[in-house]
């Protein structure tokens, strides 16, 4: 039996990154594509991007909860603006649908971070109790059941999967130092100057005030310096991590915390000591690869992890999710590492 899927978004990469995902998804079919407000089914998603030319000619619909709910889904994907998916989320679960949503609608507990961080008040504040953040690596057995899913970050994803094993196990001390570098991708679809053929470079931006560093903090479990850079590629992402180790703290106990984190899970490959991950070899793949050195005399870890930004940093793990919600194997329709055992 085919799950029936509605991806609301689909005009934008993450949405679109759902929707080939999907198509080769042995358990799922599409039934609806919806934009994020404007389209009004002028234009196929075929139209929007001629790569699913004769696999996919589904119109692009205005999303309205009345029509997305007439596809009767298992399971909707909002693909949306933060402040469409607040009010579009909380109509859909009213309506008894289940919810992935891949903005940062309701990735936080406290309401006030939405004010500071995405300009916005939260109008549906009770559902950030409900909603169940979803990085399987973390939080496996509660996105089983739940019924709203607050899809990680690209940025916070490439940095929690390294930190969080290792505060949890007390080898931090001080604030992480991260420096990450995000392809032009990640600043979504939207004509931007910087974002041009002839404009992008490599270079810092929102220095100590970017929107992910909250998600980062919440779900590592400790305050850290944050930095992202934009990257002069079209996908992908390379964090750098610099950890102050505790007391008693060294290469061999690092290794052996992460092993024990990860060595069973599907999407993790970890490098061990001074292998080091590269983006070109996560791309279009649901992989998060892991890589870590320790200056033993100065008790300094350095820790490095890539990401497709696109795929494990959204819409891979976003149907990681759905497969766990849907009650399938959550490496179906991804690609994942065969010696892994269930």
């Amino acid at each position: 039996m085919q799950q029936r899927i509605v991806i609301v978004g689909a005009g934008g990469y993450s949405g679109a990154e759902l929707v080939s995902i999907l198509l080769g998804h042995p358990s799922a079919r599409v039934v609806g594509v919806f934009g994020s407000g404007k389209e009004e089914g002028s234009r196929t998603l075929a139209d929007a991007f001629p790569r699913f030319r004769g696999r996919l000619e589904l119109p692009l619909r205005a999303a309205d909860a009345s029509e997305i709910v007439s596809c009767k889904p298992d399971a909707v994907f909002l693909a949306t603006p933060h402040e469409a998916s607040v009010s579009l989320a909380a109509d859909l679960l009213n309506r008894g649908v289940r919810v992935l949503d891949l903005s940062a609608a309701f990735r936080f507990r406290d309401p006030a971070i939405y004010p500071s961080y995405y300009g916005f008040a939260h109008e549906h504040a009770s559902l950030l109790q409900s909603a169940v953040y979803g990085m399987p690596e973390l939080h496996r057995e509660q996105i089983r059941n739940a019924r709203l899913v607050a899809v990680p970050g690209c940025y916070p994803t490439s940095a929690i999967l390294p930190l969080a094993p290792l505060v949890r196990a007390g080898a931090v001390t001080g604030r992480p130092i991260i420096d990450s570098t995000s392809g032009v991708s990640g600043a979504g679809r939207a004509a931007k100057v910087n974002s041009l053929f002839c404009e992008v470079s490599l270079q810092p931006y929102n220095v100590f005030k970017h929107r992910h560093n909250p998600e980062i903090d919440a779900y590592a479990g400790i305050s850290t310096v944050f930095t992202p850079h934009l990257g002069a590629f079209d996908r992908g992402i390379l964090s750098t991590i610099h950890v102050e180790l505790a007391a008693g703290w060294d290469l061999g106990r690092v290794s052996r915390t992460l092993t024990d984190a990860y060595s069973r899970e599907r999407f993790v490959r970890l490098f061990g000591a001074g292998v080091w991950p590269a983006v070109a070899d996560v791309r279009n793949t649901n992989f998060c690869d892991i890589g870590w050195a320790v200056d033993e005399k100065h008790h300094h870890l350095i820790i490095a992890s890539a990401i497709d930004n696109l795929v494990k940093g959204a819409a891979g793990q976003a149907v990681q999710c759905m497969n766990l919600c849907l009650g399938l194997d959550e490496s179906l329709g991804l690609p994942a590492r065969s010696e892994v055992l269930p």
